[in-house]
């Protein structure tokens, strides 16, 4: 209220609601608690309440699920597994399953039974006494035998990798053959002995080592064929060693 004495000017101490102070003045003027004044606000409590900032920041960071990737058969927690999107991968192997597996039959009748103008039993087992083995009437049936097995193997992607394997050791002793034939390094199929046909050969089986023989095959569903590892490495390794010891101890 105003004051005679003041001239009509309010008292500072005095209120349009009374004597007291001004308690809304005094409510907009009153300091406010820092939310990092003291150590209380990190552990004690906030001025916004216990539970203000409990939510767990864990969820905050969840990484997303990265939909067609394959993680291995593993489900992560919450989530519904996306399947793998393949493409014509599948396809693909199977052709080249398929090309090499008949190749590989067909020259093995050549060997075996004389179909397509091939050298049959006895000329097959010839041209390996010829080349210095010790018993080629014996390695001329297995020889045969073991490229129609394996090529049959491949067409049907059962048991790839010891159907590659045995592929791997009979190219690794036609090389060395055309070798002994014809010394010297020649490697275009024009030439004499050059090992060109059988060097594809070979890098197909183990590409297909590697990768596994895809899902249109006997083995597709199963884990070492669909994701190839160490396993493959080893029964690999273990043709490529019959091979040699083949062609060293075997003549």
């Amino acid at each position: 209220m105003a004051d005679n004495k003041n001239g009509g000017i309010p008292d500072a101490g005095s209120s349009p609601y009374g004597n007291q102070p001004d308690e809304r003045t005094l409510e907009m003027h009153r300091p406010r608690e820092s939310y990092l004044g003291s150590d209380d606000d990190f552990g004690g409590g906030t001025p916004l309440g216990n539970d203000a900032y409990a939510a767990p920041t864990e969820q905050m960071y969840r990484p997303d699920p990265v939909y067609g990737a394959d993680t291995g058969g593993a489900v992560v927690a919450g989530e519904t597994p996306a399947k793998v999107r393949r493409g014509t991968l599948d396809l693909g192997l199977f052709v080249l399953r398929a090309a090499v597996g008949a190749i590989l039959v067909v020259h093995g009748l050549q060997k075996l039974v004389g179909l397509w103008n091939g050298p049959g039993l006895d000329g097959f087992e010839a041209l390996l006494s010829d080349a210095g083995y010790r018993q080629p009437a014996v390695l001329a049936i297995v020889g045969a035998v073991g490229e129609i097995v394996a090529g049959g193997l491949l067409v049907l992607g059962l048991l790839t990798p010891f159907a590659a394997a045995a592929i791997v050791a009979i190219m690794v002793n036609a090389v060395l053959f055309k070798h002994e034939l014809e010394p010297g390094l020649q490697f275009f199929a024009a030439e004499s002995s050059g090992f060109e046909f059988e060097a594809l050969l070979v890098a197909c089986a183990v590409a297909l080592t590697l990768t596994g023989p895809g899902r249109i095959a006997v083995d597709g569903r199963r884990g070492w064929a669909t994701r190839p590892f160490l396993g493959s490495f080893a029964v690999l390794l273990l043709g490529v060693a019959a091979g040699v010891c083949l062609w060293i101890f075997g003549r």
